[in-house]
């Protein structure tokens, strides 16, 4: 019988050690910019309570969560007249990483003091269809704070992109808009029942085109001229400033409808302020009003945030926004947070795509003492232990081989420099270190670690 050849679940990955030098490189650069601005690191399970995750991504994130099958045998006293799911179904993998921190957050509220400013950066889970740039299984790296309305916390958010897309490398383009405006797109067009479709239609803008979003709010039951007012609106350009006025312009009655939308004006005026602090900041990376912006989670009520590469096609590689109650749905209101997240996997295919990771990278391994015998293997055990305690990666080969395997060893591996002893070095009390790239040797004492030390600098 052909034995299977085994595979993994598409949309996932596996991620050998050059990926995983890599991915750290990722992690460790959106880690140490979240701590300069005082965000600490929590983590949650994997599964969650269905109850914690249902409703809170809209209809079609519903369906795209992972639901996990009751333990033993969840078949056994099911009533087949009734939904199936609630009843073989009490947990899932989590999709996003906000949901379980509001969770967390009104769980541990007498714990943690507010405004409370976490970062996290595990896995989630979608049942999406696996295309490049998205995965069933990926990573995210968000950042929230919980506790606080200021728009210094959506400034901060702005600037921690900005760093660290900086660090990265990454040219980038930082696109904003406000869930309140978009509120104000179905008032003007005389739908405030169907801001939800509309949301969901335009956040549809760059994957279908504008003719196939018209086509889906028409079927959703906007009105040909509601249709025209938003059309209107997704055709405006121009600079902030020219934007803001035009809204400005329409939200105050200067639509074909005449209608005034106070939703909108006051989002219109948190844009305004945010786009002010943004400029007294200083960022680097170029911010625009985007109105099409819509992020389809119904959670978010005010600025919302969405990060383009600029060299490189795949889709927005972060975003994010403001929710004013989303622990109110756990039993905690009123309690407004904002936050981000960066796709981790697709930040990888776009340093990978433009080779922006850093050289060397994926050495481990600082130096190889290669084996000539048993005496030979003690003789190098504590010159290999006292490096090792002052921060140096060493490796001792671990059996007696050719020297040229060992050497093709260390060529593979890209470990820079290699240690050669036999008896003469062994008498002498010496260790002989060569380095493989410039092809320098020098012998040093064995107890002279800080002469080998610098040797390897």
């Amino acid at each position: 019988m052909a034995i299977q050849k085994p595979s993994i679940p598409k949309g996932t990955r596996d991620f050998g050690q050059k990926e995983m030098a890599r991915r750290n490189y990722i992690f460790n650069t959106i880690r140490s910019v979240f701590r300069t601005y005082g965000y600490q690191e929590i983590q949650t399970p994997a599964q969650e309570n269905l109850s914690t995750l249902m409703g809170k991504y809209g209809e079609e994130g519903d369906k795209l969560l992972f639901r996990i099958l009751n333990s033993g045998d969840a078949f056994a006293d099911v009533d087949f007249e009734k939904p199936l799911t609630t009843q073989v179904c009490e947990k899932g993998l989590r999709y996003d990483l906000t949901v379980p921190f509001a969770r967390y957050v009104v769980q541990h509220q007498n714990e943690i003091s507010f405004p409370f400013k976490r970062f996290q950066i595990q896995p989630v889970w979608r049942a999406d269809r696996p295309q490049k740039g998205r995965y069933r299984e990926f990573y995210q790296c968000d950042v929230d704070v919980i506790g606080s309305r200021s728009q210094v916390n959506e400034l901060e958010l702005v600037q921690m992109v900005d760093a660290v897309f900086g660090k990265l490398n990454v040219r980038v383009g930082i696109h904003i808009n406000n869930r309140k405006v978009l509120t104000g797109f179905a008032e003007i067009a005389g739908a405030p029942d169907k801001v939800v479709d509309i949301t969901v239609a335009i956040d549809k803008l760059d994957k279908i085109g504008l003719d196939k979003v018209k086509e889906e709010m028409a079927d959703k039951g906007l009105q040909a001229d509601g249709i025209a007012v938003i059309e209107q609106i997704l055709s405006l350009t121009g600079s902030f400033e020219e934007k803001l006025a035009a809204m400005r312009s329409l939200f105050n009655g200067g639509s074909a409808s005449g209608i005034v939308s106070e939703t909108g004006l006051k989002g219109l005026d948190e844009l305004e302020e945010l786009f002010g602090l943004i400029a007294a900041a200083g960022v680097s990376a170029p911010v625009e009003m985007d109105l099409s912006l819509a992020r389809g989670l119904n959670y978010y009520t005010g600025a919302i945030f969405e990060v383009k590469a600029l060299d490189w096609e795949i889709g927005s590689i972060c975003g994010g926004g403001r929710y004013d109650n989303l622990t109110g749905i756990f039993g905690l209101p009123d309690l407004s947070g904002v936050g981000i997240s960066f796709g981790a996997d697709r930040i990888y295919d776009v340093l990978t795509g433009l080779d922006l990771y850093p050289a060397g990278l994926e050495q481990s391994t600082t130096l190889l003492f290669a084996v000539m015998g048993a005496d030979e293997l003690r003789y190098v055990l504590p010159v290999a232990k006292a490096l090792r305690s002052r921060g140096i990666a060493v490796e001792v080969y671990p059996e007696p081989s050719k020297l040229k395997k060992q050497f093709d060893y260390a060529d593979k591996k890209n470990i820079p420099f290699i240690s050669i002893n036999g008896s003469n070095e062994m008498e002498a009390k010496t260790v002989n270190i060569k380095n493989l790239v410039s092809g320098e040797q020098k012998a040093f004492p064995a107890s002279d670690i800080e002469a080998i030390l610098e040797f390897l600098s």
